[in-house]
């Protein structure tokens, strides 16, 4: 996927330093993602939701948090109301540069900040926690043996997955003083809370609380199996496809920057590298799966190339049949196309040109409903014949394929 690095201003002047992922092709929507208490923007889980993400059309900002990552500024000086300006921040920059983000995303304790942050971003129509605590108090209990410490000494150092942090006072003041389930209940957007019953970091109990003090429309998804930071892939990718196809419901749909018709729009094809062969077909702002069935060593997450072959040769044929009815004011009321393909011996077919080998066959079974009579449907049967799709497999088809340029995906 395009990735771009990008840097803009934080809540105490730092710049904090941000990735953009973006998907082949227009993006469908924006969204923006904030990261779990002492992560990064390239923590796992982020990475591979904000991959999977684009493989539906959506662009993904993620960024880091003062003092974390590669941004500037002292984690020390940070707090939960910083972090939340940092968020209006990132929408701010995503503003003026692209487009404001649809979409609000937050893992634990970002979270927590995304669902502080929301109603300052008033283009943002979803919003989409992950592992979310419903007070941010709650990330004291990471350093709980310390507390005591630093509200005596202003000051103390802790490890937080390994890694040595200061905490100051004036964190612990400041999380005391965020009312988040009042937000929550003044959130006026669409919400999805996604949490694992077996977190054993932040407890499944936050998820209850958040769910029951929002409004409609609100959603929850269980996350079974999976750990706090969704550290295996498929937990990761089950999380965006989960908000991508959520999401669709309260996005408009998104201004395009193309200038040619239908019929010569691009489509872009790319991996996802889930399962062997599983592909994101993009045409425009539409997203389609592709894949081989498991007897191909598929797994059948969607059609395959020859399925997606014959239901282009069907929808033209019932698109044309259509077109022709309407302006013949012919009484055909429905059109529908069967379709399978095959290899046969060429000297099995008598009409053939070729006489050695093997040649490709589809077989088209037209149903027509309506009162026709036997000259109305023949003449639609012929007219059958003359959709574009049609025309274009049976003739001559040259087929130009270069190297891209273009670095990365």
């Amino acid at each position: 996927m395009p990735n771009e690095r990008l840097q803009f201003s934080g809540s105490d002047g730092s710049e904090l330093a941000a990735a953009l992922d973006l998907p082949d092709g227009e993006p469908t929507a924006y969204a923006l993602f904030a990261h779990c208490f002492t992560c990064g923007k390239d923590v796992l889980a982020a990475r591979r939701i904000a991959a999977a993400l684009t493989a539906h059309g959506i662009a993904v900002l993620r960024f880091d948090f003062t003092g974390l990552g590669a941004s500037e500024g002292e984690f020390a000086n940070s707090t939960f109301s910083s972090n939340v300006t940092d968020i209006v921040l990132a929408a701010d920059h995503l503003r003026r540069t692209r487009r404001a983000p649809a979409i609000l995303i937050g893992h634990s304790l970002g979270g927590a900040a995304i669902l502080a942050a929301a109603a300052r971003i008033p283009e943002a129509k979803a919003v989409a926690t992950i592992a979310a605590p419903s007070d941010p108090a709650h990330v004291t209990h990471l350093f709980a043996d310390r507390v005591a410490d630093i509200r005596t000494q202003g000051s103390v150092e802790v490890s937080l997955a390994g890694r040595p942090f200061h905490i100051k006072r004036e964190f612990l003041d400041d999380i005391a003083e965020h009312n988040l389930m009042e937000k929550v209940a003044e959130l006026r957007k669409a919400l999805l809370i996604l949490h694992s019953p077996t977190d054993d970091i932040v407890g499944i109990d936050n998820a209850t609380r958040i769910f029951v003090a929002a409004k409609h429309p609100k959603s929850f998804i269980s996350l079974s199996g999976a750990d706090h930071l969704l550290s295996r892939k498929n937990d990761a990718d089950y999380v965006a496809d989960v908000i991508a196809a959520w999401a669709q419901r309260y996005l408009e749909a998104a201004p395009s920057s193309q200038t040619e018709d239908s019929g010569s729009r691009s489509v872009v094809v790319r991996e996802t590298r889930r399962g062997k062969f599983q592909q994101t077909v993009t045409v425009g702002p539409h997203r389609l799966t592709a894949d081989e069935p498991s007897a191909a060593g598929g797994d059948d997450t969607g059609p395959g190339p020859y399925d997606f072959l014959l239901a282009a040769l069907g929808a033209c044929t019932s698109m044309t049949l259509r077109l022709y009815a309407d302006r013949k004011a012919l009484p055909l009321d429905r059109v529908a196309v069967t379709l399978r393909h095959s290899r046969i011996h060429a000297e099995d077919c008598a009409e053939c040109e070729t006489k050695t080998g093997m040649i490709d066959r589809i077989e088209r079974e037209i149903t027509m409903d309506g009162a026709l009579d036997p000259e109305q449907r023949g003449k639609l049967m012929d007219i059958a014949d003359k959709c574009p799709v049609h025309r274009t497999l049976t003739s001559e088809i040259r087929i130009v394929t270069r190297a891209s340029e273009a670095e990365g995906f």
